[in-house]
């Protein structure tokens, strides 16, 4: 117990106190910066780094699970979104009779609640977390998991549904260059070719110092982003998605991953990236589409801060490996 205190105290410590020196930043710092950051770490940082973990990374065993329990959350995540919906938008269902339910029969506040159960942060939150928690040698877990789960799912299935519920473009051709040109997702094949091949020590140390650097500047960027989040007007539908999200969803593949006889770690990490808070994506899908982005604002902010009341309960139920 003591282990696992300080472990997750070195972890807090970590993740808030980089996001909170973001989030004042975010408050000082002229509004252009973040997203001259978010470009660096999109086509420079998080790609160089993914090459550099991948070298360090135990590719054996069943790592191709991680893209499937991801698809799996996302799926699952949708459909129960989709029978609270339906329940609460039932014509003889008590909310109706009660006369609440025109928050919930409004077509964008409905999509912005389904894209909020869907798709979690598992980039640039959940990326340090697998490594503060895990290490390096599991990394690749998190890392299948984000990209071929969580950006195929929310640029692919994640636009279909947006596009469903609101009343913006309906081109799909953004979303597919978005998923296309993923520096990220071509960093991972190109990591796959060369992580093999040796490099000077001086080199592979510059390599691994880079990447933990743009581990850190990704969760500064996170503060200022969330610094620059100003609506929290929708805390019920917002509250009942992040229960769906990081509570109902996790805990359902946790217990049932818990007898697929995966390492203590590949769990871990994929209990944890399931339980992840609502990605940055939904709120780009909601001004996409002019669905409701209030909701989508609201999910992030509680979803980020519930993350730290979350987080021990899945380290203390599926298992804290030692690092």
């Amino acid at each position: 117990m003591l282990v696992l205190g300080s472990q997750l105290l070195k972890l807090y410590l970590q993740l808030g106190g980089l996001a909170l020196l973001g989030f004042i930043l975010g408050r000082l710092l002229p509004p252009k910066i973040p997203l001259y950051i978010g470009k660096f770490l999109f086509w420079i940082g998080v790609p160089v780094g993914v090459i550099a973990f991948v070298r360090r990374s135990d590719l054996s065993g069943s790592i191709w699970l991680a893209p499937a329990i991801a698809w799996v959350a996302i799926l699952l995540g949708v459909g129960l979104s989709w029978i609270w919906l339906r329940s609460k938008t039932n014509p003889g269902s008590a909310s109706l009779e009660a006369g609440s339910s025109s928050l919930w029969s409004h077509q964008p506040t409905q999509g912005s609640f389904v894209l909020s159960t869907m798709v979690g942060n598992t980039g640039f939150i959940g990326y340090p977390v697998a490594l503060a928690l895990v290490g390096e040698q599991y990394f690749a877990w998190a890392l299948f998991y984000d990209l071929l789960g969580t950006v195929i799912g929310a640029y692919g299935l994640g636009a279909i549904l947006a596009a469903r519920f609101g009343e913006g473009s309906k081109s799909y051709k953004q979303f597919i260059h978005a998923i296309l040109y993923n520096p990220t997702l071509w960093s991972l094949g190109l990591g796959l070719l060369v992580r093999d091949i040796p490099l000077p020590p001086l080199l592979e140390d510059g390599l691994q110092g880079f990447a933990w650097s743009a581990i850190a500047l990704s969760l500064i960027l996170c503060g200022m982003r969330l610094s620059q989040l100003h609506s929290w007007s929708s805390v019920k539908p917002a509250s009942v998605s992040l229960v769906i999200k990081m509570l109902i969803v996790p805990l359902f593949l946790g217990i049932i991953l818990s007898f697929w006889g995966l390492d203590r770690p590949a769990l871990l990490i994929l209990v944890l990236q399931t339980a992840m808070p609502p990605a940055f994506a939904t709120l780009v899908l909601a001004e996409t589409y002019n669905l409701d982005r209030d909701l989508a604002v609201t999910a992030l902010g509680l979803g980020s801060v519930g993350l730290l009341v979350t987080l021990p309960i899945w380290v203390l139920m599926f298992g804290i490996p030692t690092v």
